[in-house]
């Protein structure tokens, strides 16, 4: 049979399958980190420390430091490594889950990116009220270090915010590679994507989202942004297109730092002490110290 006069429940079937796929293939990267399995005694030994609302900053550290998970992580598996090691040098530290769906557990950050700044915006709240700080420190990995520039442009967080610190943040979008435009060329395929994942359709470069997102600059007065990214990135691409223009921005590619830094998307926001010592030294630039590939000592 041609494949033109196969039934149109078929053809149907096939074009989810293959958006499904497009869609796994194109963001199944983030996910390297994510665990549905429920939490061990390791798991719950190492997040200790976090998410204490009874921590009030320290004179050295007096804001809060709230750390925004990317596309299929969550407020646990993306940290397990920078939440303590921020706890260990005296910050009070945060995480939160946003981007929820419906009958998907574990994996987040799905949702409609503006619903999840929304998120952001009542978690920052709550944060602030239990810590007594009048501001917070914002570190994002992947779609955690984009997000929050729609809550500090369009929902008032610029006047609760002191830093922003993005590890690969696709701040412009992503084409993966040039993926995403093979998209018309699957029928139905960006349909289904912007109905059943609606955060991974808003992240491709030149959708709606980015448009209004950028649109007037990329940064707003009175907030410092950090950029920290590596050449191997396979998920944001062009690599070069996470970084951020405007005042008050410090655009970091890891190998300027370490030459021989392999890390790639999943490895710069989860496991990566280089990249963690930047983001430490962004959150007190007072007191940073060089960053180099013996930086993961200590």
């Amino acid at each position: 049979m041609l494949p033109w006069n196969r039934p149109v429940r078929t053809r149907r079937a096939r074009r989810t399958l293959t958006a499904l796929l497009l869609a796994v293939a194109a963001f199944a990267a983030p996910t390297a980190t994510a665990t549905a399995a429920a939490p061990t005694a390791e798991t719950t030994t190492t997040s200790r420390g976090w998410n204490d609302y009874t921590c009030k900053p320290s004179a050295a550290h007096p804001r809060p430091v709230v750390l925004v998970h990317g596309t299929f992580g969550n407020s646990v598996d993306n940290w397990l490594v920078l939440a303590p090691y921020l706890v260990n040098r005296g910050h009070c530290v945060f995480s939160l889950d946003y981007g929820q769906l419906p009958g998907v557990p574990f994996f987040h950050g799905l949702g409609p990116i503006d619903k999840s700044a929304g998120q952001l915006d009542v978690f920052v709240d709550k944060v602030l009220a239990a810590t007594g700080a009048p501001k917070a420190d914002l570190v994002g990995h992947s779609q955690g270090g984009m997000m929050p520039n729609y809550y500090l442009k369009f929902l008032g967080g610029a006047a609760k915010v002191n830093a922003l610190v993005g590890l690969a943040p696709d701040n412009h979008g992503t084409t993966l590679l040039g993926l995403t435009k093979l998209l018309p060329y699957f029928p139905g395929a960006e349909d289904l994507l912007s109905a059943a994942t609606p955060g991974l359709a808003d992240q491709v470069a030149g959708s709606a989202f980015m448009t209004k997102l950028n649109a007037g600059g990329d940064t707003v007065p009175g907030v410092r942004y950090t950029v920290i990214a590596t050449r191997y990135d396979e998920v944001v691409t062009p690599y070069r297109t996470q970084y951020l223009d405007g005042p008050n921005v410090r655009n970091v590619l890891l190998q300027d730092l370490c030459a021989v830094d392999l890390s790639e998307h999943v490895a710069i926001g989860t496991i990566d002490r280089i990249a963690f010592h930047e983001v430490e030294n962004a959150l007190d630039p007072a007191h940073a110290t060089p960053t180099n590939c013996l930086s993961v000592i200590g």
